[in-house]
């Protein structure tokens, strides 16, 4: 019965021990598997950070702003078109290649009648050592000995304007016509000279005339001019 006795106190201790060895062990385990603590707030997406960082380091620098220009690139518009200039770093136009009357000699040819009109050509020649141009309608008037105008102004007749070029020596011309005096009982005078202005200039240029009496006054008075062409008329 003693060993019996003892034998029961000591199985009692070893279950108690195994007891508490089971506790100990269920609390460690709580401890390192347990569910996840909750935190307060709100989790932004993972792909948003990883994005993010993917972008800004992608090429090694931050994007380039706007408004800079591309690499290799101007930022100034080119210009269009281009510009003439002469040797001295003016800008040519029509006006600077323009016949002055300094550069020109004038002549009135021989006269073409027909059908009651009078027909003579202007004529203008290059006499200078560079090439220049003509455009458009001379100025003209018939004078006396005294220098006085004789009649009104010659009137234009219709025509396109055409830039004619007159190299050294090249020669271009413009038509003066006037009924025949005769014909038409227009008055008449006899001009000293004829005065020839080319086209957009001041100065003018002398011509003997030689051809007679022109109208000046009445009926069918008027004298006309044409626009220059190339050559001299004849």
């Amino acid at each position: 019965m003693a060993y019996t006795s003892q034998s029961l106190r000591r199985a009692a201790v070893l279950g108690s021990a195994v007891a508490v060895l089971g506790l100990l062990s269920a609390c460690g385990n709580d401890t390192g598997n347990g569910a996840p603590q909750k935190v307060s707030g709100n989790a932004s997406p993972a792909s948003d950070g990883a994005t993010t960082g993917a972008t800004e380091t992608a090429g090694g620098s931050a994007p380039a702003s706007p408004s800079a220009a591309p690499a290799g690139t101007s930022s100034s518009p080119k210009p269009t078109g281009k510009t003439a200039t002469g040797g001295d770093g003016t800008v040519e136009t029509a006006a600077s290649t323009r016949c002055h009357t300094s550069e020109l000699s004038a002549a009135v040819g021989r006269n073409n009648p027909g059908a009651g009109q009078e027909n003579f050509p202007i004529v203008l020649t290059n006499k200078s050592a560079r090439t220049c141009t003509l455009r458009g309608y001379p100025g003209s008037a018939f004078v006396n000995a005294a220098g006085t105008q004789l009649g009104p102004d010659p009137k234009r007749s219709s025509g396109k304007a055409t830039t004619v070029t007159l190299r050294p020596g090249a020669s271009a011309w413009a038509g003066l016509t006037f009924s025949n005096p005769e014909i038409s009982g227009a008055k008449t005078a006899s001009p000293a000279a004829l005065l020839v202005t080319p086209p957009d200039e001041r100065d003018q240029l002398k011509v003997k005339w030689t051809a007679g009496p022109v109208p000046v006054s009445g009926n069918s008075s008027s004298v006309f001019l044409t626009v220059f062409s190339p050559g001299t008329g004849a």
